[in-house]
């Protein structure tokens, strides 16, 4: 089971990389873009945007209601492919891998 403690740090140092990286928006995307049924909103939403606005949102609103965290996701493959000309991302990726292996 994952630890919920742990995700939060994952989640505040994953919002943290981003700013960084100067992925994080101030503008939240429009709300059609954010209903999707495509996995990682892949029609609608830069992989970036997906972090913010759809993956930490519910795992951190999971974690405030002490709820049980998803398990057996693998999102690093995701975002490597997305990513692999971004090597500025790289710290980035290991977080969202550090991520996975917390909810193997």
């Amino acid at each position: 089971m994952a630890n919920n403690q742990q995700m939060k740090v994952f989640l505040e140092q994953l919002t943290g990389q981003m700013r960084v990286l100067q992925l994080w928006q101030s503008t939240r995307p429009d709300k059609h873009l954010l209903e999707s049924n495509q996995p990682f909103a892949v029609d609608t939403l830069q992989p970036h945007e997906w972090l913010q606005w759809i993956f930490i949102p519910k795992m951190a609103d999971l974690i405030e209601r002490e709820m049980p965290l998803p398990t057996g996701f693998c999102l690093t493959p995701y975002f490597e492919e997305s990513w692999k000309s971004n090597h500025e991302y790289h710290e980035l990726i290991d977080l969202i891998r550090a991520i996975d292996e917390e909810c193997a």
